[in-house]
């Protein structure tokens, strides 16, 4: 086996007049100017390496301008503050001024009592030939209010009178308290007040068998309720109307035979009475 040889490249020839070695090589540098003082008016090179990024300039934000404000929620949270924080200064004022106020007033509410109660007349008839029945009744009172403050007066509008069974809470006769002005550390006395109930009165099957075992016991449980509205005036401040419930519990008696009233006893005879505080509106 023989070897074969190929001839060489062809030798790069001269473009232009120039040898490739020439071409190759780098530039002369550019000669440089001396000025009549000696020194060279070349100006100096700067080197920038070729990984640097360009500085490029950023066109304006809207975004970026409005940063520099406060946000909605930061807002939201001042106000929200300085809101809890009025209502809490508020709060603290109002109940120092009540504090105050009761401190130097010291406002109590009215007393009532119902020092003696007579029954005359409890009577329940039914006809033979209908299931319709009848209450008859009359009830007679004594009611003693009292005003216990100094600086606090009241006027009451005419008092609704209902007395009722303990035991059912069915109603055997009702009434009225006439209205009066009850001034400072005063005292009111109303005697023969009435409560009655007249035989046109009819009762439904279900109230009937409940009072007809209510008079079967040897002595019956009584309770008398009243309500009213009342005025409240403490030096120039009046309220308007204030709704006031009195009720007078533990009154025992029995049912009259004839026509001899009986007396109904109670081991406590001082009323309860309870003011709804929520419906004050006062005025100046």
């Amino acid at each position: 086996m023989t070897d074969q040889v190929f001839p060489a490249s062809k030798p790069p020839t001269a473009t232009n007049g120039v040898s490739p070695g020439a071409a190759l090589a780098p530039p002369p540098p550019a000669p440089t100017a001396v000025n009549g003082n000696g020194m060279s008016n070349q100006k100096p090179q700067v080197y920038i390496p070729a990984n640097r990024p360009l500085y490029r300039p950023q066109p304006y934000s809207r975004h970026h301008h409005h940063q520099s404000r406060p946000s909605c929620r930061r807002v939201c949270c001042c106000c929200c503050f300085w809101s809890i924080l009025i209502f809490l200064l508020l709060a603290l004022m109002a109940a120092i001024a009540a504090t105050a106020v009761y401190v130097i007033y010291h406002p109590r509410p009215p007393s009532f009592s119902i020092p003696s109660l007579r029954i005359s007349r409890v009577k329940l008839t039914t006809a033979s030939d209908t299931s319709v029945s009848h209450l008859s009744s009359f009830f007679n009172f004594t009611l003693l209010s009292e005003n216990p403050n100094q600086h606090l007066t009241f006027s009451y509008n005419p008092f609704a009178v209902t007395v009722k069974s303990v035991k059912s809470g069915e109603t055997f006769a009702n009434g009225t308290v006439p209205g009066f002005f009850s001034d400072n550390k005063n005292k009111t006395t109303f005697r023969g007040v009435i409560a009655t109930s007249t035989s046109a009165r009819e009762l439904d099957p279900e109230e009937a068998r409940h009072l007809k075992s209510d008079l079967t016991r040897a002595r019956v449980g009584l309770e008398i309720e009243m309500r009213t509205k009342v005025k409240m005036q403490m030096g120039k401040v009046k309220s308007e109307g204030v709704e006031i419930k009195v009720t007078c519990r533990g009154y025992e008696g029995t049912v009259p035979k004839g026509k001899t009233p009986t007396v109904a006893t109670s081991k406590q005879s001082k009323c309860k009475s309870d003011l709804s505080i929520k419906v004050w509106k006062w005025s100046f």
